[in-house]
């Protein structure tokens, strides 16, 4: 039986993935063999020690301490893509709002006093003052081509945008999936230089944090807009605000308040909507659920932002060692000699690296003694050893 602690509510979609005969889910629960997690913060919790495995419904981790996990050979799990519509959607829903001046439109119809005739008057006096543009024909420049950034410059693109993208570190399956008609930026600041709205998609990391910044501002074609849904601090807020004043940008939208931009009169900023949908929710919780799972049966990882992806099928009567270990020279070569020692044969065996973490996989014939996980267990630079199986 093993043992989920959930820290806020989980999607029920994602936690009936989690077969009761073989789970139990609760959000107190001694000793857990995986964590689901969504916004709470996790860095000052004291994580016990039976931890195996973190998951977390979404796609950012800064509420997870991943290099103390790392550290005890724990794989943290996220969801890339399973929100990537929800926030497509409500970086186009900005982009209009912006170009069509909604948000200010509405303000000053709120404020409209007297009866219908007054109203109808001054609605035909004030309309001129919040005449937009249209989209066809615009350049948009996507920073981070991501699930979410090759989503939204698609939709730009069917709507009739010129798109500009760039990410040096784009993968193919991404790239798979980009229109071809997305036009490639060589920098960051070309890309800016061609742009009249601009929206991010990066993780914030210390290369990005205040990727748009007062430089980067005065590249931008005027009277532009800057679209920020992946973290509050890629963009530089005191520039961003310095050239709305100085009216060389046209809006800011963004899904992260604060006090200085929430009573500018052209910045949108919505609560921390981009993935408040039920259906990303769900898939959120899905997807996280499946990895966890398949981590704690089968010893296999897919998207952690920690560890390298290792997938091998278990084959029936095989047993399974699952070892997180440091990313040194000649790891296998002890592990397949202790195994040796022991007369246990190797059916399968995979072994990947990332950074300084690796992660090995080996099938067996026949069951594993203690003894032989023990004695892996002390090799110097061995984090932890599971013992899976037999299938």
């Amino acid at each position: 039986m093993f043992k989920i602690q959930t820290l806020n509510n989980i999607s029920v979609l994602g936690l009936e993935r989690l077969p009761r005969e073989r789970y139990e889910v609760a959000s107190e629960i001694t000793h857990p063999d995986a964590v689901m997690v969504r916004s709470a913060d996790m860095h000052k919790l004291d994580i016990a020690g039976s931890v195996k495995a973190i998951g977390r419904a979404g796609a950012g981790t800064n509420n997870i301490p991943v290099a103390a996990m790392s550290k005890r050979g724990v794989p943290v799990f996220n969801a890339p893509g399973a929100n990537a519509n929800a926030v497509k959607e409500l970086v186009i829903a900005g982009l209009l709002l912006a170009a069509r001046n909604i948000a200010p439109a509405l303000d000053f119809v709120k404020k409209l006093d007297g009866d219908d005739k007054a109203m109808h008057e001054a609605v035909e006096a004030g309309k001129k003052k919040f005449v937009g543009f249209e989209l066809p024909g615009r350049s948009l420049g996507v920073i981070g081509l991501g699930a979410i950034g090759v989503k939204v410059a698609n939709a730009a693109i069917e709507m009739g945008m010129e798109v500009w993208g760039f990410d040096p570190a784009m993968t193919v399956q991404n790239a798979w999936k980009l229109d071809a008609r997305v036009r490639q930026a060589l920098s960051v600041d070309d890309l800016m230089a061609r742009s009249q709205c601009v929206s991010v998609h990066v993780p914030l990391l210390d290369a990005t944090r205040g990727i748009v910044n007062a430089d980067r501002l005065k590249l931008l074609k005027k009277q532009g807009v800057i679209l920020n849904f992946a973290r509050e601090a890629i963009v530089d807020e005191k520039a961003v605000i310095e050239a709305l004043n100085e009216n060389r940008l046209h809006a800011y939208v963004c899904d992260f308040p604060s006090n200085t931009l929430k009573n500018h009169p052209r910045v949108i900023a919505t609560p921390h909507l981009g993935a408040s949908t039920n259906e990303a929710e769900d898939n959120c919780a899905v997807m996280v659920a499946d990895q966890l799972r398949e981590f704690l049966e089968r010893g296999n990882i897919t998207n952690s932002v920690n560890f390298p992806e290792a997938v091998l099928a278990l084959l029936p009567g095989k047993t399974r060692l699952a070892i997180a270990n440091a990313n040194v020279p000649n790891m296998v070569g002890q592990i397949s000699t202790t195994l040796a020692n022991h007369k246990l044969n190797i059916a399968d065996l995979l072994n990947k690296s990332r950074g300084d973490i690796a992660y090995t996989l080996v099938d067996v014939d026949s069951s594993v003694p203690q003894a032989a996980v023990d004695e892996i267990a002390r090799i110097e630079g061995v984090l932890n050893v599971r013992v899976i199986g037999p299938a």
